[in-house]
This record gives C-alpha cells, structure tokens and sequence, in this order.
C-alpha cells in the first residue's frame, strides 16, 4: 500500500503555506516600516514648512522689519529640500518688479523647483499654479497671517526627493527579491527534476537489467518444454507462458529505452492501438468485469512514433479507465483523428471521473486516488508522449461520475 506523503503530499502543502505566510509578513513588515519612516519625514517637512510661515509671520508683524521678509526666504532656512511656492494674500505666486522694470519676475516665488526661464510670465506662472494643485493634494498650505486676522501669504510645499524615494523603496526591493525568489525556484525546479528524472532513469534500466537474465533463461525452459509437451492441453498452456513470458520481455524492452530518445518511425497508429485493444479483450473477461472496448480499426492516421512506448501509453490509459470503471460493466472508447497536421487520439471511460480539486494533480508522480496505485502510470504516459515524441497528453474532459476523457496530440 502506498505511503500517506506519495499520495497527497500534505506535509509539501503545509511547508508552501508556511512560506507564503512568511513571505507576506516580511512584505507587510517592509511597507509598514518604510512607511512609518516617510510618516515621520513627511512631519519633519511639515515642521519645517511651519517654522518657515511662522518666520514670515512674525517679520511681518514685527514694526522695525516694515514686512520685509525676502531674506527670510533666501537665508533662514538653507536646510529646506523640498519643494515651496510662496503665494500673496489672492493666492498667487509672489512676482516682483524688475529694477529696470518691465516683466516682473516669479524667481522669489518658489524655491527648489526647476522652471523653464524661457517661457513667458504667463506660462511660468499657469505652471506654478498647476504645482501648487498637485502640492495641496498632498500637503495643506500653510496660512501667513498679520494679526491673526489679516491673510498675507500662502505657502504651499511638495514632497522631497528623498521621501519620494523611499516610497517607492520597499516595491524596489520586494521587486528584486521577487525576482531572485524566482530565479531561485526556477533553478532548483530544474535541478529536482533533473534529480528525478536521473532516479527515475536509473530505476527503469536497472529494473530492465534485472528481469533480463531470468526471462532469458525462462525462455529457454519454455523451449524445451514445447518440445516435450506435444500437441493438447499441456501444449497450450506452454504457448500461453511463452506469449506471457515475451510480453515481459517486451516491458522490460520498454523500461531499458527510458532516459536514452528513442526512434521515431511513421506507424499507422491505428494498427497499434488495435493491438492493445485485442491484448486486453482477452483479458478483461479474467478480470470479472464486462467492459466493451469501442474503437474503429479502419481509421488510417499515420504519424512519427516509436511503436513499443506508443503501446505502452495506450495500455496505461486503457488501465486507467478499467480502473475507474467501479462497476461490473462500463465502456471504454477510443477515437483516432486527424486535423491542421495533427494527429488526435481520445481514449474516454464511463468511470467515476476525476474530483476537480485533483485536476492538476492528476500527472504528478506519486498522485494517485487508488489505494495500491503508485501514481506512475500517468505520469510516464505524459513524459512518453511529451518527452520523447513531441506531443501533448491532456486531461481533455472529466467530471465527477460522468467519466474522463484523455487526449493524445502528434504531430504529424
């Protein structure tokens, strides 16, 4: 019987939640402390946005300064990296006259903001008024008042580089670690299953050299006995070990092509699905169930196979619709048929079906509903198939009692 872990892997499940929960508490945790950072910067800028209204605010209302705070603007706060546009009382940017007069100028306006001198005043001044738009969304302007009642000024401030910066951080870095997550899991994908695939090569030659020798020898017996059992009953029944006895040397054949490509010739495939299906038609009775194997041996499709592995696949399919089939009686239907330079071959059972949360399990080694399967069968079909003729093996159609539907894509 089979081991709990090959059948459904739970511990594997528990392991993937396990890290996916992990994964997402050090992403919750990096956003929630980059964000505390860029919460305690955004309030530095705000403090100092503060103190720099609340400095216009008090030279303005200091009477030895007669309001004139534009040095405040250009010395007080050297430390100030973000950016600020200074508004007048109507809530536009400040502008003052040219000594030589003529256009005035927006320069003590703003400060950290780079502002194409070549456009006129009109243009520089609609394109500090839509700044100052994009800053309030952000960040509420600070009011410059005279006497805590008359309105002189409005400063409207931005985000720093910096802050801006980190904000983006932490999708920086969980992008890259991603990324090396990824690549990590795609090359030790690869290396598993380099991994299983050289045990799983080892294992079929190794099984193929050792069933070799005594098949050899009981072959040999068998010879013998043919020549001492004559004609009637004892002559059929060494007939009957000697087409057994090459049906195992045939599988072990089978099991010593695995791992090495094998040759691909054109083959009428449904000259070998005939075969399997007449092999089973005589066995299928021994089994106690009445199954009706359906197929039409006058479709001719012709396609690049290797014979032996092709029959190999058609039997494991055809296994595994008998044992879906619970009952005494059932169908199992074979259609072969060809379209746009593809060969398509349909085997479908009247079984229980596949449980939809098994779906995409149902190829993986090891996965089996049966309780003495081991899960193999499918999967060798699907790397015989893919592997090593280019094709495709799905699970077309299935549904829980209403039986499954296996499909079989070659190029022709």
């Amino acid at each position: 019987m089979k081991s709990p872990l090959l059948r459904g892997s739970p511990q594997s499940g528990k392991y993937k939640i396990t890290l996916l929960i992990f994964a997402f508490a050090i992403v919750g945790g990096t956003l929630w402390y980059t964000h505390s950072i860029v919460q305690r910067l955004e309030n530095k800028q705000k403090q100092i946005a503060d103190l720099y209204a609340r400095s216009l605010e008090y030279l303005a209302n200091a009477p030895s300064m007669g309001g004139d705070y534009s040095f405040v603007f250009d010395e007080i706060i050297r430390a100030i990296d973000f950016p600020i546009i200074l508004t007048d009382s109507r809530d536009d940017p400040i502008s003052l006259s040219n000594d030589q007069g003529g256009t005035p100028s927006l320069k003590s306006a703003y400060k950290n903001l780079e502002l194409d001198t070549t456009l006129s005043y009109e243009e520089q001044f609609a394109f500090l008024k839509q700044l100052m738009k994009e800053m309030d969304s952000h960040n509420t302007p600070i009011k410059v008042a005279y006497q805590d009642t008359i309105i002189l000024n409005y400063l409207h401030y931005g985000e720093s580089p910096l802050v801006i910066q980190l904000r983006w951080l932490p999708y920086v870095e969980i992008s890259i670690v991603g990324l090396f997550i990824l690549i990590g899991y795609i090359s030790f994908s690869y290396i598993k299953k380099s991994e299983q695939s050289n045990i799983w090569v080892g294992m079929a030659r190794e099984t193929a050299h050792q069933l070799g020798t005594p098949l050899s020898s009981l072959l040999g017996w068998t010879e013998l006995l043919k020549q001492s059992a004559g004609e009637g009953k004892a002559a059929e029944i060494v007939r009957d070990m000697e087409n057994d006895l090459q049906r195992l040397q045939k599988i072990a054949d089978r099991f010593s092509k695995i791992g090495s490509r094998p040759e691909l010739k054109n083959e009428n495939i449904g000259d070998i699905v005939s075969k399997v299906v007449q092999y089973f038609e005589r066995r299928i009775p021994q089994s106690g169930k009445h199954v009706r194997l359906v197929f039409d041996p006058s479709v001719t499709v012709v396609a690049p196979v290797n014979a032996e592995l092709f029959e190999w696949v058609i039997e494991n399919l055809i296994k595994n619709g008998l044992d879906a089939i619970e009952g005494a009686a059932g169908t199992i239907t074979i259609t072969l048929s060809e379209s746009d330079g593809f060969a398509f071959l349909d085997v479908s059972d009247t079984g229980k079906g596949v449980d939809l949360m098994h779906k995409k399990d149902i190829f993986r080694p090891g996965f089996s509903t049966k309780t003495r399967g081991w899960g193999l069968g499918l999967s060798l079909s699907q790397r015989i198939i893919e592997s090593y003729h280019g094709g495709n093996l799905i699970l077309k159609h299935t549904a829980p009692g209403a039986g499954t539907t296996f499909r079989i894509r070659l190029r022709k």
